[in-house]
């Protein structure tokens, strides 16, 4: 018997899976050089559109079939995909090579295709890095039409797998059928891609991030796939397999119990209530989000209606999106942030200057700020939305006051005009500032006298006090929210909150983490907002914590040194408060 391998990766999707792998490759194409004589040339191009129409139909089937099975949501992930092969400036350039070069379709596209995914892959934001599986999907779909191959996919498996591969497009993951495909691992990968989240709607375990995993592995081996962890074990031992036997019918049977609480209050048991609410991307992610028993949106990122597109939305279409939330949610509240472009996340059409620290940058409310037609749209869109139900909206990377008075005055331009159009809105509609910047946190006392809540942005916040990219995996591991330095940041800004009489919120990923929560609800945060698969846990933990207990242990952590030693005693109340959670994650 071979002997057992262990390999550690990103948890994407939870959950434990035991089986025979199946290495899933796609076999590269040879692609060829051919010169064209001028006659071959229109042949080519109608070769091209052939093929662009013969992949719209393959993804139009995969949306139908995903939209059948699992829902619309998840269906209009393809939206991205129909998107690239709509985009007139990647088509012109692909025909105005082969009119210069003469040179046959194929050679042409795929040179192109590689220049667009190497411009994606030196953009530092997680999110637009992860789409080069979108363009590599269309492409792989393309370029296989062109030559008249059929596509290798995972629709035809019919023994029960885990499968491995390199990666995993999108639409590979769509065609898996959840009754063969029990798990995933794959060598790339992260947290926010398309196929992350694909697998947990479909409710499989899944790691990402293995390197090379898919070259460790022969189909048929023996796996262990932990999703709760991100561990995988091939060849697994006799007593790994038991050890992972009795941890996966533990864990089913903690599912069931968080499922229990869904529709439970969030308090703990001594009376104090903390809200819990969900962050989503688009309208499309509300059904998670209610299955899942959130108090309303935290967090709408609208910065995604701006991607995977060549214009800029419209007043009407991002009023219909917004429109669409509150509807979904009365009367609990949607907070509709502005959009967080500008620096390295915006649309290459507006031709915006490379910067050399992007997130230092001309990025969020800055980038409003100068581009008032921009912003002024999206305010308007909002102000229609805040009709329809319990909206309000806030700011992103607010450094201080000057920043909220001037978009005050853009607000008030936006409300004036739509009095002037006759459009109806919320004249109240509460208005509030994200804190992820350390000078908003330090100045928390005089920034809450102009807004009517704060919402702590950690992930930005943890990456300025400590000078740390988080993006950077030689300085990661001082990524670090339990550092003193964050805490007392984090405290300040409930207490400044507190003192002017507003809420405060969280919307970062500390949120969700069980560890940072025991210390946020004793430092009597009022809302976390989180990915609507974290709400269950978090609130099973809320029930089970005695707040008045917890505020002593404020005093405790306010008091160390070290981020060592506040992880220690995070952990150890999290054992004592929930020990499930412990268990799996600890």
């Amino acid at each position: 018997m071979s002997e057992e391998r262990v390999y550690h990766g990103i948890p994407v999707s939870p959950g434990i899976a035991a089986g025979k792998t199946y290495v899933f490759d796609h076999e590269e194409d040879t692609i060829t050089k051919k010169q064209l004589t001028e006659a071959d040339i229109p042949i080519e191009i109608v070769r091209l559109e052939k093929a662009l129409i013969e992949t719209r139909r393959e993804i139009t089937e995969i949306q139908k079939k995903i939209a059948d099975s699992i829902g619309v949501t998840h269906a209009e992930i393809f939206n991205a995909h129909l998107l690239v092969l709509e985009d007139r400036t990647f088509l012109e350039e692909i025909i105005k090579e082969i009119e210069a070069s003469k040179v046959n379709v194929e050679f042409v596209f795929i040179n192109v295709m590689e220049k667009y995914v190497r411009a994606f892959s030196e953009i530092e934001d997680d999110y637009l890095k992860e789409r080069i599986s979108d363009i590599q999907d269309v492409g792989k779909r393309v370029l296989h039409n062109l030559l008249g191959k059929r596509r290798k996919d995972l629709s035809t498996l019919e023994d029960e797998v885990i499968v491995i591969a390199f990666d995993l497009s999108p639409s590979d993951t769509a065609l898996m059928h959840k009754d063969n495909v029990i798990a995933f691992a794959t060598d790339i990968g992260g947290k926010t891609s398309h196929t992350a989240i694909m697998a947990r709607s479909i409710g499989i375990p899944a790691v990402v991030g293995l390197h090379n995993l898919s070259q460790q592995v022969l189909t048929g081996d023996d796996i262990i796939i932990d999703g709760n962890k991100g561990i995988v074990y091939v060849n697994p031992s006799d007593n790994t397999k038991q050890f992972y036997t009795d941890k996966k019918f533990q864990f089913l049977d903690y599912e069931k119990h968080l499922e229990s609480v869904r529709d439970l209050p969030s308090v703990t048991k001594d009376g104090k209530t903390v809200v819990l609410q969900a962050n989503i991307e688009m309208p499309e992610d509300i059904p998670s989000i209610i299955s899942h028993g959130a108090k309303g949106i935290g967090l709408y990122r609208t910065e995604f209606i701006y991607m995977n597109r060549s214009d800029l939305p419209s007043e009407e279409e991002q009023y219909i999106a917004y429109r669409k939330a509150a509807e979904a949610m009365a009367p609990k509240s949607v907070v509709i942030r502005t959009m967080d472009m500008g620096g390295d996340k915006f649309l290459s059409h507006l031709q915006l200057p490379k910067e050399m620290n992007p997130f230092l940058g001309w990025r969020a409310i800055r980038f409003c700020l100068e581009r008032h037609d921009i912003f002024k749209t999206q305010l308007k869109a909002i102000l229609r939305a805040s009709e329809f139900g319990n909206v309000k909206m806030m700011y992103p990377m607010i450094s201080g006051i000057n920043e909220i008075k001037q978009a005050k005055v853009i607000l008030d331009e936006a409300k004036e005009e739509l009095k002037k159009e006759n459009k109806h809105f919320d004249e109240n509609m509460p208005v509030g500032a994200m804190i992820e910047i350390p000078s908003a946190a330090i100045t928390a006392d005089i920034m809450a006298k102009h807004v009517d809540f704060f919402s702590i942005g950690t992930n930005d916040l943890i990456q300025y006090s400590l000078a740390v990219d988080r993006v950077n995996e030689k300085i990661a591991y001082l990524y670090d929210p339990m550092h003193p330095a964050v805490l007392r940041l984090v405290k300040r800004v409930i207490d400044a909150a507190h003192d002017a009489g507003i809420t405060v919120s969280m919307c970062g990923e500390m949120a969700g983490d069980p560890a940072s929560v025991v210390f946020l609800v004793a430092m009597g945060i009022d809302e976390l907002s989180m990915s609507p698969f974290s709400i269950p846990e978090i609130k099973t933990l809320i029930r089970n914590l005695d707040f008045s207990e917890m505020k002593q242990v404020v005093d405790r952590i306010m008091k160390m040194e070290t981020p060592e030693e506040i992880s220690s005693l995070a952990n150890k109340c999290v054992e004592k408060y929930l020990p499930e959670i412990f268990q799996y994650k600890f």
